[in-house]
């Protein structure tokens, strides 16, 4: 049996996927790389929003770049981080997406917590 301490990385990384943004990013990554401009465009996310949630990705070595010319393209580092996508579509799938009736976590529990507070977007 893994300790709670053992499953911290774990945690992280479900963590560092957790928020809809960087998840956004991550699955149009998953179609191929693309500039930050891309990103924002397709995305319609601020420049700043995209480059920070970048950031995090690159800290998380799940994301990086290349350099061509003045412009990078960013792309997925880690292949596996794909597998992993797939893998959450097919439980998704399998659940019949009961996750999003998950009162704590559940779409129904973002709509409550955005009655209360107003959204904050980074």
């Amino acid at each position: 049996m893994t300790s709670i301490e053992g499953l911290a990385p774990a945690a992280a990384l479900f963590h560092s996927l957790a928020d809809p943004v960087r998840l956004s990013i991550v699955q149009r990554l998953a179609r191929g790389e693309a500039r930050v401009v891309d990103l924002t465009r397709e995305l319609e996310l601020a420049q700043s929003t995209v480059s920070k949630h970048l950031g995090c990705l690159r800290g998380c070595k799940l994301v990086d770049y290349r350099a061509e010319g003045r412009q990078s393209f960013y792309f997925i580092d880690a292949p596996e981080l794909l597998d992993l996508l797939r893998s959450a579509e097919h439980l998704l799938s399998a659940t019949d997406r009961a996750v999003a009736l998950c009162p704590t976590y559940g779409t129904a529990a973002d709509q409550e917590l955005g009655a209360r507070t107003p959204e904050v977007r980074a």
